[in-house]
């Protein structure tokens, strides 16, 4: 791994949530998840944004920054939160993903405080040997999967390229790939996912027991006639919109498949 920091021993987990497919939603899940384990759970946590050449992260927190500083409101919320964090708001890194690594690394290695953990936000291609160097160099990847057939053919295939290439390969450093579903009509699952479940076992594919539901909050970013929040690089997601979400339950698993202390 990556250079150790003399400070601190610890090696930070790399997390890249990962599709071929634009619009499942990594980009939401990787500031989702973020938010949650540093603002609520105390973990430390960086952000490598390698969405080039929109950085759609980085876009994201120069936003909240305007938001929080136009508002009273959010500016009191940033205030008490970041007084009682003791911390500034976590790192957000922009690179590319042929240099992802490279950019986790380099920060690892001059920081003061050694992160517990670094979400990527990568694309998912296996097309391209940057790409696959830089999934190579993750300790997990959580694939968002949609019932959209076209979508879910693209992500089996990338999953299953993924599992062959980098997971059972001993020499490289990936331990696993999780599929989780997103976007999911309804409370309850259909018949037509338990089809699509049979499939992704057939392929001896890691599929999580949480889901996402489909729901607008997901697409929730900071307004000036709302105090409540969800998708933020600022603040984590308000208690009442979490409820029914299944974020909770979601960060909650993905904790426990990369085994976060």
């Amino acid at each position: 791994m990556n250079g150790s920091n003399m400070e601190n021993e610890k090696t930070p987990l790399y997390v890249a949530f990962s599709t071929q497919k634009g619009g499942v939603g990594k980009t939401t899940f990787t500031v989702l998840a973020a938010s949650y384990l540093y603002y609520l759970k105390g973990y430390d946590v960086a952000v490598v944004d390698c969405d080039y050449p929109q950085h759609s992260i980085a876009g994201m927190r120069k936003r909240d920054a305007e938001m929080v500083g136009e508002d009273e409101d959010y500016k009191r919320m940033a205030y008490e939160q970041f007084t009682r964090l003791g911390k500034k708001a976590y790192p957000i890194l922009c690179s590319s993903p042929e240099k992802a690594i490279d950019t986790a690394d380099d920060f690892v290695t001059a920081a003061k405080s050694v992160p517990d953990i670094v979400f990527f936000d990568l694309p998912g291609t296996v097309n391209s040997e940057g790409v696959i160097n830089s999934l190579s160099g993750m300790d997990y990847i959580f694939t968002p999967v949609t019932a959209d057939k076209v979508v879910l053919e693209s992500s089996l295939s990338f999953a299953v390229a993924i599992n062959k290439l980098l997971v059972r390969n001993e020499t490289c450093r990936l331990a696993g790939l999780y599929l989780f579903w997103n976007m999911v009509d309804g409370r309850e699952k259909t018949d037509l996912y338990t089809v699509y479940d049979n499939t992704i076992r057939d392929l001896e594919l890691p599929l999580m027991r949480t889901f996402i539901p489909d729901t607008k909050r997901y697409k929730k970013e900071l307004v000036t006639d709302k105090k409540t929040v969800f998708r933020s690089t600022l603040f984590p997601a308000s208690r009442m919109l979490v409820r029914g979400s299944n974020l909770e339950e979601l960060v909650t698993e993905i904790a426990y498949y990369i085994k976060l202390k």
